[in-house]
């Protein structure tokens, strides 16, 4: 895929802005929301389709490269796949030929113009996404990608709309809610979080997207734990 096709990323492009330093903030939250324990792989979801959570995890990636952090970026919705637009990558092979066993991690793993920063995209849209999440091949993927990596960031489908983010939710430390302030109503929020309380995940915080702060700043992300606001 040409790079002329990359989404526009602004830790990258404009990393002094106030929405760059709002993810710095998210991932500073992030690092001190477990002072005691392991906050090595990190899964970000939302309730409902184009809430931002490929857009907040890819830039978030991008803020612990940034701190000289060996980062991997997950993209584990295997029926949506955004992240190799993202950052203009093939997406031939990438997670589920890993699992199917027709690739080897060392040919899948794409690194990126952001330094420290590799990218295992989707790979091809299999016909059976939950149970190659829940798979036994994709706990072993997970915990060697915990070796060789810093962080490990997982890029899911929508909580609402399938079982696979549920799925990832109990193999990952942490999870962030990313919901948009000005389309998601409280009950559906809600919905989502009682979905990941069902399955005992740990629930960091919320991102809510599209929160106007003024006119000069446009939207932000405002990361926050408790209940979901109104």
């Amino acid at each position: 895929m040409s790079r002329s096709n990359k989404r526009h990323l602004v830790t990258v492009a404009n990393p002094k802005s106030p929405i760059a330093e709002s993810y710095r903030a998210l991932r500073t939250n992030v690092d001190y929301s477990a002072i005691d324990d392991d906050m090595q792989l990190v899964m970000v979801t939302s309730a409902g389709v184009g809430e931002g959570k490929s857009t907040t995890i890819a830039n978030l990636a991008v803020t612990y490269a940034q701190m000289d952090r060996r980062v991997v970026l997950v993209d584990a919705d295997m029926r949506k796949p955004t992240e190799h637009y993202t950052f203009g990558l093939s997406n031939i092979v990438g997670l589920s030929s890993v699992i199917a066993q027709q690739a080897e991690l060392d040919q899948v793993l794409q690194p990126t113009s952001v330094p420290n920063l590799t990218v295992l995209t989707s790979g091809p849209v299999p016909p059976n996404p939950s149970e190659m999440l829940g798979s036994r091949r994709m706990d072993a993927l997970l915990q060697e990608l915990r070796g060789r990596f810093d962080m490990v960031l997982l890029d899911t489908p929508p909580l609402l709309a399938v079982t696979d983010a549920q799925i990832l939710a109990t193999k990952s430390d942490g999870v962030l809610l990313v919901i948009d302030y000005g389309k998601v109503k409280r009950e559906i929020a809600l919905q989502a979080k009682a979905s990941l309380d069902k399955v005992r995940a740990r629930i960091l915080g919320v991102v809510m997207n599209n929160v106007k702060r003024n006119a000069k700043d446009n939207y932000y992300y405002y990361y926050g734990s408790g209940d979901i606001p109104r």
